[in-house]
């Protein structure tokens, strides 16, 4: 960002407001991003300008109510009083125990008829997700010698693939530097198969590298980040089993209305829509089955991958540190199946941005949420990436944009907890234009000290002060490494 700042030949004389003894927490940065939006879009003024433009960072305090986007203060209900038997009364509707053999109802709205209270929106565009009952690794009894096997033999696949897509006696007809990259992207797509075929921990590491071009080549990350649509779902009925496993209740005791038919599906879980009977929109993440065993033999594997990667400089050994890679992977898997630690992150997240109207960040229902089951507020939106829809619906591609480079500055400069999987499936607008964030598994954090550096660092770029930029730079580098 302050490199693109920097580009457009801006001069910053003001940029010690920061050290004036103000504290990070009252940083304000739209007035700056408004007001450099208004340069840019006039360049003849720009460059009248060029030498007076100012950085001023606004440092004011505002307390500004929560917002609650009008509706009532939801009182919570343990799951324990609505299982127990007794009627519950909750914002006016009753909470009583249901017959636990009654069929749960999918509300569909029929076309041209208004939604009425306690209903859930029709999804146009909601499709039955494939399923993962064909796949070795949603088999419950998969053993971990076949599991191994399937995981080498991708190795050993991908290695030979790799050595022919460089061996130029192999192209026939004589090599060629188009020959090649058609070649290495049937080698892409082959790679996101066989990711799809080895299950979630693989799938979730593709999700992971589709934005790291600085490891694979641009053919292997854009075939990787079609992983973030086109993951399985698993049954209805896992679903069930595991919620009523981990919240102790039958599923139609929890929820009035529970979607059988998932919304989304991720590599570690998808998501429900339901209502639950006071009335609240909410979604369920279900974890998928047996994903602590599965990622238990992954890993071992994986850290023998990376050691066997770190040998071959088919891989980039010498050069790439595959066994920090491997540490950091095992690290995030772990953590984000922990879905009690993504609830205390979604909370975390939710108060960071309380006083920003424009950021969106879901309620978290803690009587409804356990290790592997989450339940968020319903907060539907258009996806970041859907460009045609937002122009559809008359959406500011420079406000939207402008509004997502705010937030991170905010998260990385101000609160120094930031998001750590932005991809456009945890991205969407909602009707007001205003940033949406969903999945808080993977989170960053950033300490204060190093903040202070990288606020200067930003300021030196933008005044391109090459001697501040240098000295901020290692020791901002110094403090990451540490």
């Amino acid at each position: 960002m302050a490199a693109v700042l920097a580009s457009q030949g801006c001069y910053c004389p003001n940029s010690n407001l920061f050290n004036q003894g103000r504290t990070m927490d009252s940083l304000r940065f739209s007035s700056f991003i408004a007001k450099f939006e208004r340069q840019i879009r006039n360049p003849l003024t720009m460059m009248r300008n060029k030498k007076s433009l100012k950085f001023r960072v606004e440092i004011q305090k505002t307390e500004l109510p929560s917002r609650t986007n009008g509706r009532k203060t939801v009182k919570m209900v343990p799951t324990s009083e609505i299982a127990n038997g007794t009627e519950q009364t909750v914002n006016g509707t009753s909470l009583v125990k249901r017959n636990s053999n009654s069929a749960l109802v999918v509300v569909r709205v029929p076309e041209g008829r208004d939604l009425e209270e306690g209903e859930l929106p029709r999804i146009e565009d909601l499709k039955v997700l494939p399923s993962d009952e064909s796949f070795s690794w949603a088999n419950e009894n998969y053993s971990s010698w076949q599991r191994s096997i399937d995981v080498w033999s991708s190795v050993i696949s991908l290695q030979i693939r790799l050595m022919f897509n460089d061996a130029k006696w192999t192209y026939f007809g004589g090599f060629t530097e188009d020959k090649q990259k058609n070649r290495r992207r049937r080698t892409a797509s082959w790679i996101r198969e066989r990711a799809l075929q080895l299950g979630p921990t693989f799938i979730k590491l593709g999700q992971l590298y589709s934005s790291r071009p600085d490891l694979f080549p641009s053919e292997f990350v854009e075939e990787l980040a079609k992983l973030q649509d086109k993951v399985p779902a698993f049954s209805p009925e896992k679903a069930r089993r595991l919620i009523e496993s981990e919240l102790r209740a039958p599923v139609d005791q929890l929820f009035r209305t529970f979607e059988d038919l998932p919304i989304a599906a991720a590599s570690l879980g998808q998501v429900h829509r339901a209502i639950l009977h006071n009335g609240e929109k909410v979604v369920v993440k279900v974890q998928r089955p047996g994903l602590k065993k599965l990622f238990d033999i992954d890993l071992r594997n994986l850290k023998l991958i990376a050691e066997y990667f770190q040998r071959r400089e088919t891989f980039g050994g010498p050069i790439r540190d595959w066994v920090g890679i491997y540490k950091e992977c095992a690290r995030i898997l772990y953590e984000e199946i922990d879905y009690i630690n993504e609830g205390k992150n979604a909370d975390r997240f939710r108060r960071d941005f309380r006083n920003t109207k424009w950021v969106r960040v879901p309620l978290l229902y803690w009587d409804y949420t356990a290790s592997k089951v989450l339940t968020l507020e319903y907060v539907p939106g258009i996806k970041i990436n859907d460009l045609d829809e937002l122009d559809l619906r008359g959406f500011s591609r420079a406000q939207v944009s402008s509004r997502i480079v705010e937030a991170y500055l905010i998260q990385i400069l101000k609160t120094g907890f930031f998001h750590a999987d932005p991809h456009p499936g945890n991205l969407a607008i909602d009707v007001n234009e205003s940033i949406i964030y969903y999945d808080f598994g993977m989170m960053g954090e950033i300490k204060s000290l190093t903040r202070e550096k990288l606020l200067k660092l930003f300021f030196a770029v933008y005044e391109k002060d090459v001697k501040k930029v240098n000295l901020q730079y290692h020791f901002s580098c110094a403090l990451f490494y540490f």
